[in-house]
């Protein structure tokens, strides 16, 4: 009995290992809203990395957490750096292109508590006297988040914390 039951064991782990490697090798997350107010307004949210304290949502996580800004100001070359809690981690942000007040581009380098290096993209687009913002994050998907994946996907990981950001976004943008 302890043999068969250690053999469907092992099969079940095989089973989930090949599965994983069937995975695509990329990843993509996104989520949308409309806010009541002008593209270049949205914009001046995203583009300056001193404003995100007022909608992102993990700034919320951890009153405690350090964060370094450098480089410029606003737009390309835009740095931000953070050190948090188990649930912020650490990691970097910088901005490689900003078109105003269409799309920002950033480079996303988390460190902790998983290293990984994505790309995060916000495009506004003005409809009538709103704007649609898109929040994309996107990157490759090695075979240990795969194996993750298996379990809890990344859009659900991530998903709901872009939602609320983007609400938060919206609450900010409106007032």
């Amino acid at each position: 009995m302890f043999k068969l039951i250690a053999l469907i064991v092992v099969l079940l782990i095989i089973a989930i290992l090949a599965y994983a490697a069937t995975r695509p090798d990329r990843f993509s997350v996104e989520r949308s809203i409309t806010i009541k107010a002008p593209p270049d307004k949205v914009y001046a949210l995203i583009n300056d990395f001193h404003h995100w304290a007022t909608w992102s949502p993990w700034e919320k996580l951890d009153p405690t957490m350090t964060r370094h800004y450098s480089g410029a100001l606003q737009g390309d070359g835009t740095i931000y750096e953070w050190v948090g809690n188990g649930k912020v981690g650490s990691g970097r942000m910088e901005i490689i292109s900003s078109v105003a007040p269409q799309k920002i581009l950033i480079k996303l380098d988390f460190l902790k508590p998983f290293e990984a290096h994505n790309f995060a993209e916000f495009t506004l687009t003005p409809v009538g006297d709103s704007t649609a913002v898109t929040w994309k994050m996107y990157g490759p998907n090695p075979y240990i988040a795969k194996l993750m994946q298996v379990f809890c996907s990344m859009d659900k990981m991530v998903g709901k914390d872009f939602a609320t950001g983007l609400a938060n976004m919206k609450a900010q943008a409106e007032q």
